[in-house]
C-alpha cells in the first residue's frame, strides 16, 4: 500500500541533530556565560543596560523609531528636543532633595481671595 502523505521536506536548520550548537559555539557560549559572573563585567552590564532602558523609553514611549522630519540636522534637533522633554519629564516625578525648599509666598490676588474666604482657583501648574 502506498502511503496518503509524504512526509514534508524538513530544513537542515530544524533536524533534531542539529540542536546543539558546534563545539567551538558551544565553548564559546559556555566561556561568556562564566565571564558573567565576573564584578568588571556585571558593572558594565550596568551601565548599558540603563541605556537600554532610555533608548526604549525614548523609542517606544516617544514615537522615535522614524523621524518626523527629513535631513539630518532638522533630525538631530527633534532628538536633542524629545531628550530634553525625556529628561524634563524624569525630573517632574522626583521630589525636591533639598528641605530647606519653602512654597512661594502668596501673591496679592491670592491674600484677597484668603482674606475673603474665597477658594483659590486650581492652575494646571500645581500638583495636588
Amino acid at each position: 500500500m502506498r502511503p496518503l502523505h509524504r512526509a514534508a521536506p524538513v530544513h537542515p536548520r530544524h533536524r533534531p541533530d542539529s540542536e546543539l550548537p558546534p563545539r567551538h559555539l558551544h565553548e564559546l557560549q559556555a566561556r561568556n556565560r562564566a565571564d558573567q559572573h565576573d564584578p568588571t563585567w556585571r558593572r558594565l552590564h550596568a551601565s548599558r543596560s540603563g541605556v537600554w532602558v532610555t533608548m526604549n523609553e525614548i523609542v517606544n514611549g516617544h514615537r522615535m523609531r522614524r523621524c518626523r522630519y527629513r535631513g539630518t540636522a532638522k533630525t538631530h534637533l527633534q532628538h536633542v528636543l524629545t531628550a530634553i522633554a525625556v529628561n524634563i519629564e524624569r525630573l517632574s516625578t522626583q521630589e525636591p532633595t533639598d528641605t530647606s525648599c519653602r512654597p512661594r509666598p502668596p501673591t496679592v490676588f491670592q491674600q484677597y481671595l484668603d482674606t475673603r474666604g474665597l477658594p483659590r482657583p486650581r492652575w494646571w501648574r500645581q500638583r495636588r
